[in-house]
């Protein structure tokens, strides 16, 4: 594989070298300078002067044009890193949506399923936890002394895990 890619691109060199050869003598006539006199010599060489001046007045101008526009594009790049600076995102709001909202934005008009959720929810009593412990009232001197160290803690706890007796 490296050998045939090896062999195009040596190809592909001495067919764009075969090219420029070509180019250059369709472009430049070959000037016979041997035979000719001084005058004719003068008159070749401020022509060739002449097309070198003009070539460079060209290469001048696209030079100065692709610098404006080097120029330009830097100018418009930093335009937009300001813009992008001096815009703030806004807060988003939350937005409430119901379930059945939602599908008719994501599926038309044409959802028939209900996403009614609280309606397949089982109902619950609240059951009154204070009826069921009745409040006693006693005398908080009395229970002082057997409440005290960590005794009277774990009767506490003892006491808070068992279920009332009824």
């Amino acid at each position: 594989m490296l050998a045939k890619a090896k062999e195009a691109w040596d190809q592909e060199h001495v067919n764009t070298q075969e090219e420029k050869q070509r180019y250059l003598s369709e472009r430049i006539p070959r000037a016979n300078t041997h035979s000719l006199p001084l005058s004719a010599l003068q008159e070749l060489c401020r022509d060739l002067l002449e097309k070198v001046c003009i070539v460079d007045e060209e290469r001048y101008d696209i030079e100065v044009k692709v610098n404006h526009n080097t120029r330009e594009i830097q100018d418009l790049r930093m335009k937009v890193l300001d813009l992008r600076g001096k815009f703030k995102r806004p807060a988003l709001r939350r937005v409430r949506v119901s379930a059945d909202a939602m599908l008719r934005a994501l599926l038309g008009s044409k959802h028939k399923v209900s996403m009614d959720l609280r309606a397949n929810l089982k109902s619950v009593k609240k059951e009154d936890t204070e009826k069921e412990r009745p409040v006693e009232v006693s005398d908080w001197r009395k229970n002082v002394e057997a409440m005290s160290g960590m005794e009277g803690r774990k009767k506490m706890f003892d006491a808070a895990k068992s279920p009332p007796a009824q």
